[in-house]
């Protein structure tokens, strides 16, 4: 009986948080000129202005859409957190810096109509999995993308889901892998630029602050280049916090949050509102 009783307490809570009330707004156009979309997912009839997530996909650099992540964005809404799931453009189409500005604009337009979906303007995160969390962590930390738009970096807080290429200069300096030369379209074969796009290199102390997810399971590259983006961060943020997320591979540390009870769910959102 009381197996019984907690399973149908369990049920009842899943289906009050999968039937939260949210409203959808896709395919919103930020980039005319480029046709790059975002949609938009926020907590329904929420008193007060809430805060906003962007997430960027990954797909190293050439692949990925948003559309493969709306239940991101809908878990998002109904934990109370506005969640934006961005489009941008892809190699060959661009570079990793017209990424990077894609990723900025897309942010300029959320917070230029946050008003639209009750956004609080002064608490936009931004988060990627794998090459999109490269993306979230450049934009954090290099003001350049922000200031070719004429603004201040308006990212309070950053989430790395078992993000791919923090320091691309270690990783293609290294290399002995003539199938690494693909990547060259992308942060071109010079040095220089790798360390350019590495984020590694772009931390200070006026780095917002970062919370890095890894899965247990996951490709030892991502593992490392973590565990030295983290040893990075701790020289400005001591108390910034790196959560192993056991058992899970690659793919699966983003596909993990199609479960609204997920455990790391919970983190992101004590490290949103916390912050």
């Amino acid at each position: 009986m009381k197996y019984c009783t907690g399973l149908i307490l369990v049920m009842l809570l899943f289906s009050a948080c999968s039937t939260r009330r949210i409203t959808k707004m896709k395919d919103q156009v930020y980039d005319q000129e480029n046709s790059l979309k975002l949609d938009v997912f926020s907590p329904r009839n929420d008193k007060g202005p809430k805060k906003i997530l962007v997430f960027v996909h990954g797909g190293s650099w050439v692949n990925g859409k948003k559309s493969l992540y709306p239940f991101f964005g809908k878990g998002l809404a109904r934990r109370g957190i506005v969640g934006v799931i961005i489009s941008y453009r892809l190699s060959p189409r661009t570079d990793i810096a017209g990424m990077a500005g894609d990723v900025a604009k897309s942010i300029k337009w959320v917070k230029d109509n946050a008003k639209m979906f009750n956004g609080d303007t002064l608490n936009i995160f931004v988060s990627g999995h794998s090459a999109g969390g490269h993306l979230a962590a450049m934009v954090a930390t290099d003001d350049t993308y922000f200031k070719n738009l004429k603004m201040k970096n308006p990212v309070k807080g950053t989430i790395l889901i078992d993000a791919y290429g923090l320091n691309v200069y270690k990783f293609l300096k290294a290399s002995n892998n003539p199938a690494d030369s693909k990547y060259y379209p992308i942060f071109s074969s010079e040095e220089a630029n790798w360390k350019k796009y590495s984020p590694i290199n772009h931390l200070d102390k006026s780095s917002p602050p970062f919370i890095q997810f890894v899965g247990g399971k996951t490709n030892q590259i991502i593992k490392d280049m973590n565990a030295d983006f983290y040893e990075g961060i701790k020289n400005y943020q001591p108390n910034a916090e790196f959560i192993v997320v056991k058992r899970k591979r690659h793919v699966p540390m983003m596909f993990q949050f199609y479960n609204p009870f997920n455990r790391t769910y919970n983190k992101v959102e004590e490290f949103i509102s916390t912050n």
